[in-house]
């Protein structure tokens, strides 16, 4: 398997929730890799970030192997990261999607980096029908969003050492629901919670690929369909605040762990502008160059 480029999964095999490496659309559970290899290795991709540094050496020691794999297409994939610490997302960060929600010509100087909040365990799916439609929305709308996953402690750090913090990088779909966020007649105007932290509404997938293999996150080209139909086609460097201002930023607030994601901001072509929004039976694709393509579809929720 030599110096391939990977990345971590995980799939539902032999009925159980199992962690994978993933080379050339095939995937390898970690145990048997580790195994064979004379290795010890934990048996979550959550735990692996627990001592990110040690336990990438040990993956990228991972050689040639005898392992059967279970191919990508074949197999059912959950989401990678399948229990979280904190889901940060950040608001309002494309330049081109404060233009389509009202703001043109928005600077940084006047903007203010906030974020919002999604519970790891409920809202967070893989890829297929994983999504549910909170029961009685009416604007249920996508956003394709670049996902950072936390491989280091990181507190006060500077935006100079941000990255140095980061596993990896998936592909993440921040889904709301506009219509239960509006608050016009309260004091608040939006209520967050309400309107972003529905359970379903956090999909992550394909897999994650280690930050040693992404670079330069800024250099992300993100791409959204709805039934096909090609919705958003943007690049991170539209961001207001880069992924390292951001991850900086938020290690002020709190205390960022490992296995923590951060959801960076959405380019433009949200249905919201249009009024035009998400049904029961829609597929949406979302990918990220370098990274891979996530694909959902929205049931109802009973």
């Amino acid at each position: 398997m030599g110096q391939q480029m990977w990345a971590l999964a995980t799939a539902q095999l032999d009925g159980k929730p199992t962690a994978c490496l993933v080379r050339d659309e095939n995937l390898y559970p970690l145990a048997s890799l580790a195994a064979e290899a004379g290795i010890t290795l934990p048996t979550t991709v959550a735990g692996l970030f627990e001592d990110w540094t040690a336990n990438e050496r040990l993956l990228q020691r991972l050689g040639n192997t005898t392992v059967t794999p279970f191919a990508v297409n074949e197999a059912e994939l959950k989401a990678p990261l399948l229990y979280p610490g904190k889901i940060l997302c950040a608001g309002a960060n494309y330049y081109d999607h404060m233009a389509e929600m009202g703001f043109p010509g928005t600077t940084k100087e006047s903007q203010r980096l906030f974020f919002f909040m999604k519970p790891p365990r409920n809202a967070v799916v893989g890829p297929g029908p994983t999504v549910l439609m909170p029961r009685g929305t009416k604007a249920f709308d996508w956003e394709v969003e670049l996902a950072v996953v936390i491989g280091r402690t990181a507190r006060h750090v500077s935006p100079e050492d941000a990255l140095g913090h980061v596993a990896g990088y998936t592909v993440a779909l921040d889904l709301s629901a506009r219509d239960f966020n509006r608050a016009p007649e309260q004091f608040y105007k939006l209520d967050w919670v309400a309107g972003k932290a529905n359970d379903t509404c956090c999909p992550l997938g394909p897999w994650i690929v280690p930050a040693s293999t992404f670079p330069d996150p800024q250099k992300a080209r993100l791409r959204l369909s709805v039934n096909g139909e090609l919705k958003q086609d943007g690049d991170a460097g539209q961001m207001i605040f880069s992924v390292a201002e951001q991850i900086s930023r938020a290690s002020e607030i709190m205390t960022l762990d490992p296995g923590d994601v951060l959801l960076t901001g959405t380019p433009a072509g949200v249905g919201v502008p249009k009024q035009t929004f998400l049904k029961v039976g829609d597929r949406i694709d979302a990918e990220i160059g370098g990274i891979g393509l996530l694909s959902v579809t929205i049931a109802g929720e009973a």
